[in-house]
């Protein structure tokens, strides 16, 4: 009877292991919970996208039933994506939603959570639906500009949408062009396809934003969004058909004078300016003579990294600083370019003693409240210890050993004679060594092969030639060109196609690379754009394992229904 209850408690034991085995690891997998939106404001009638992203590979299914109280959920997708960098595999998982709000105001997405971890609340502003239909009812396009007065450097969002409730063919939307001052553009994040519904039609809509930085005053006029395609109406394909939003005109002010605080202040506009330090280390306990870095960053949302003014924090006689190379960052968010200045600061404290870091400030124009206004940091106290290894003392002149003693002129013993001389035997000594060393150095009188260009140089010349070729309208030297460059890049499972290059690179180029396919190999003669494909191949990334394009139509082209 003992031996049976031993043996059955054994088995509960390997039962609880087993399970343990199996079960924490899921648990414990469990990383931070991210969730974000393409856009922070949307009109009533559109949809939006959601992320939800854990950054650890997990099982968990997402818990999202309170979307439901303010939001339409339409699809919903996830992708699991692992990349290998050095040697060291990440693995993530993203699960997408479709939301369309059910009413107006300021919303909140709420936490979602997944296993013991949940996400941040998300706000998003809804605002009411768009009732006008400008130019023809299946297609037109809308322009628009978040600021009509703005001033010299700051930044204006300028957003194209085109909206179609049918099909087309070979869809083109051109860049912004300007006249008048001059602008400096940037894009602001990737290419946005949703859906919305205008007076009981639904639509499908791209957008594109752009941030324009004007360089002087004046005034931008900024010509009509042209959007050129052929339209698919009861089975047949028209004519190229062009479309074209309303022109803008945007008044720029000339740069306004610095504060009385501070005459010598840099123009600086944007839309909020943050400052933050942190330190390589504890500053407590810190001995004399021991290194310390200080890091200052500077964030700006509305402006770029490279005109955020250069900060000079003041020195203290008690302490050596000695500052590295800055470090610059751009990201694209809903509100426009958000930019970072990071600046290094390597400290050595000189003294035992209390050394006070005056604070640091920054004037800046607030292009949204139409003032200047100072980000700060406080000032703080930095504590040096003595060393633990203090230097010897400096011997007093009265210890010194008199001329008399040693047996020397006065004029001799301390005058640069002594200095003198060790100079010439430290020279003569390195001349020595660098003598035996030549003697030692194998003749090399063989002549040498040349070497061949490092990998990235000759992809760099591989895709400098596709490029060329697509403005050539040069479809097989494009191909020949990509696959050399895709040998290069990938050499264990060299892709055999341009088709199967599109599925390894990002958006833009993977969607030329499939038109570049459709007309090399699709039935009746067409037509490709070289010009968006030679675009293309100047701003693309190579995907990491196991990832995947995203799913959603993009631009161009939009395959019928």
């Amino acid at each position: 009877m003992v031996t049976k209850m031993l043996s059955r408690q054994g088995r509960n034991f390997v039962s609880v292991l087993l399970l343990a085995v199996f079960v924490w690891p899921a648990l414990s997998a469990e990383g931070a919970v991210i969730a974000a939106v393409d856009r922070s404001n949307v009109e009533l009638n559109e949809s939006f996208t959601l992320r939800i992203t854990v950054d650890t590979a997990i099982n968990v299914e997402p818990i999202a039933d309170d979307l439901d109280v303010d939001f339409y959920v339409g699809t919903r997708s996830q992708l699991s994506n692992t990349s290998i960098v050095n040697g060291q595999i990440t693995r993530s998982r993203t699960w997408t939603y479709v939301l369309m709000a059910k009413r107006e105001g300021n919303l909140l997405i709420p936490p979602i959570r997944i296993g013991s971890e949940q996400s941040e609340p998300v706000p998003i502003r809804v605002l009411p639906p768009s009732t006008a239909i400008p130019g023809e009812a299946d297609i037109f396009v809308t322009a628009e500009v978040d600021h009509s007065e703005t001033f010299v450097q700051a930044q204006v969002l300028y957003k194209v949408k085109v909206y179609r409730a049918v099909a087309t063919r070979q869809p083109r939307l051109s860049d912004p062009s300007f006249s008048g001052v001059d602008v400096l553009q940037e894009s602001v994040g990737e290419e946005r396809s949703y859906d919305s519904i205008l007076n009981g039609k639904p639509y499908t809509v791209v957008e594109r934003v752009y941030a324009l930085f004007p360089q002087e005053s004046g005034s931008i006029a900024i010509e009509p969004a042209r959007f050129e395609a052929r339209v698919l109406r009861d089975g047949r394909i028209t004519g190229r058909k062009i479309f074209e939003s309303d022109a803008i005109d945007v008044l720029v002010k000339p740069i306004q004078p610095p504060p009385a605080a501070f005459p010598d202040a840099a123009w600086f506009p944007a839309r909020s300016v943050t400052l933050n330090e942190t330190w390589s280390r504890e500053t407590a306990g810190l001995l004399a003579g021991e290194p310390i870095t200080r890091h200052i960053t500077v964030t700006a949302l509305g402006q770029l990294s490279t005109q955020i003014p250069v900060l000079e924090p003041e020195i203290s006689g008690a302490i050596k600083i000695y500052p590295d190379k800055p470090d610059f960052r751009d990201s694209a968010e809903a509100d426009g370019i958000r930019a970072v200045r990071r600046d290094q600061y390597a400290m050595i404290g000189v003294s035992a003693g209390d050394i006070v870091m005056p604070a640091v400030e920054l004037p800046w124009w607030n292009i949204v409240a139409g003032e200047w206004q100072v980000a700060t940091l406080p000032e703080s106290i930095l504590t040096i210890l003595p060393s633990q290894n203090p230097l010897p003392a400096p011997v007093a002149a009265e210890d010194l050993p008199v001329a008399d003693e040693i047996g020397l002129p006065a004029e001799i013993l301390y005058s640069d004679f002594w200095r003198y001389v060790s100079i010439a035997f430290a020279a003569t000594w390195i001349m020595t060594l660098i003598a035996w060393w030549w003697s030692r150095r194998p003749a090399d009188n063989m002549p040498r092969e040349p070497q061949a260009p490092p990998i990235h140089k000759q992809q760099a010349n591989l895709m400098k030639a596709a490029r060329k070729a697509a403005l050539a309208v040069d479809a097989a030297g494009v191909k020949s060109n990509l696959l050399e460059w895709a040998k290069l890049q990938w050499p264990d499972a060299p892709p055999r196609s341009v088709g199967e290059i599109a599925h390894r690179v990002s958006l833009p180029l993977s969607t030329q690379l499939e038109a570049l396919c459709s007309v090399s190999y699709g039935p009746g003669k067409k037509t490709w754009d070289g010009d968006a494909l030679a675009k293309s191949m100047r701003s693309f990334s190579v995907l990491s394992a196991g990832a995947e394009q995203r799913p959603g139509e993009t631009l161009p082209p939009l395959s019928p229904s």
